[in-house]
């Protein structure tokens, strides 16, 4: 008889939601939440701030790392019923800061709208049950609610990611329920109207590098509040991040062995070289943000325990790296190796040696 219990475990989740996620977090914070709440809010704004920021003096973890003024600015425009626009570089976490700010808000960060050249409105607002549209005509019971109006039914943050990936007419379908509350269902007989409960708000977000691809409407603009995400400032603050992320990407992936320090170090260092460029390496029209390095970091664990049975060396850098820095523009691929040929050297030690060593690693 074949043995079958080791294959029985349910599968885990690759990334649940932040509300799930933090659940015992936020649970807490609850719980002891005793300032004044905004209507319809689950956390106050100073409990939805220590969500965001952390305090480790209660058990509450650092989620976002960032100017904490930008999380008091996001949280205090939602509660004034204007939308909040984060815009920035891609790779800056603005879509994490969203679904953070949605679970203190509305304990539901799953009321998204990804935007795209195909996304209509029927994908924001609401469709239709076509079995029951044609046995029952448009009723209520053939209605299929979409983020909006099941935001705006429920009491919660709707999340519009990439706004500015959408046609201006499916974007402008956001005109009414900013600025009235209101969505009309014209289908629908007698009440078509349907109003916001309170709690209702729209978080968009949209890359400073895709502006001029659909570019807003002055009227849609006027009903948000427009917050820029930057990227991290500080060097060390940017490798514990990415040791952090790295290390739980590495554990959710089955890699025991934690990313090295060193690695990493070299890892965070040329990607803030590259992103800043000079004169002699250029700077790549790739966006090597943080994000990208915490992907590359979880590459070269993947590569080194599976591929190896090993740790991970500075010279899988090279290998793991090429498809963040060269992604549709072939100069980018010599840009970096211009980078390891002449800057690499100049950095003393074994990991930058291990780094020069591996330069005909890349492709081409």
């Amino acid at each position: 008889m074949t043995d079958t219990t080791a294959n029985t475990a349910e599968p885990r989740l690759q990334r649940p939601p932040a509300e799930r996620r933090y659940a015992s977090e936020l649970a807490k914070l609850a719980a002891e939440d005793e300032s004044p709440r905004p209507p319809g809010w689950a956390l106050s704004l100073q409990a939805a701030r220590t969500f965001i920021c952390g305090d480790d003096s209660r058990g509450i973890s650092r989620k976002f790392v960032g100017d904490p003024s930008l999380i008091d600015r996001a949280l205090v425009t939602l509660a004034t019923n204007r939308g909040l626009m984060l815009v920035g570089e891609p790779g800056t976490a603005k879509s994490l800061l969203s679904e953070l700010i949605a679970a203190a808000v509305s304990g539901d960060s799953t009321l998204t709208i990804q935007g795209g050249a195909s996304t209509t409105e029927d994908q924001i607002a609401y469709s239709w049950n076509y079995s029951l549209l044609v046995s029952e005509g448009p009723t209520e019971r053939a209605l299929v609610p979409a983020p909006l109006l099941r935001g705006m039914s429920e009491g919660r943050v709707v999340r519009f990611e990439e706004i500015t990936r959408c046609p201006l007419e499916v974007q402008d379908s956001l005109l009414s329920p900013l600025s009235d509350r209101v969505l009309a269902i014209p289908e629908l007989e007698g009440d078509s109207m349907v109003f916001a409960r309170e709690g209702f708000n729209i978080i968009a977000t949209a890359n400073t590098r895709d502006r001029g691809v659909n570019e807003m409407s002055a009227a849609l603009k006027r009903r948000f509040n427009f917050e820029t995400v930057f990227p991290i400032a500080d060097f060390k603050t940017e490798l514990d991040l990415v040791e952090a992320e790295a290390a739980a990407a590495l554990s959710r992936s089955g890699v025991p062995a934690p990313p090295s320090r060193d690695v990493l170090e070299v890892l965070v260092r040329v990607f803030r070289d590259l992103r800043t460029g000079d004169a002699n390496s250029g700077r790549p029209q790739a966006v090597m943000s943080t994000a990208e390095a915490v992907s590359v970091a979880h590459a070269v664990g993947i590569k080194a325990w599976y591929l190896r049975g090993g740790n991970a060396e500075a010279g899988d850098i090279v290998d793991c790296m090429a498809g963040a820095a060269a992604k549709d523009n072939a100069e980018d691929l010599a840009r970096l190796r211009r980078y390891l040929e002449q800057k690499a050297p100049k950095h003393k030690g074994p990991h930058w040696e291990s780094l020069y060593r591996a330069r005909n690693l890349l492709p081409g």
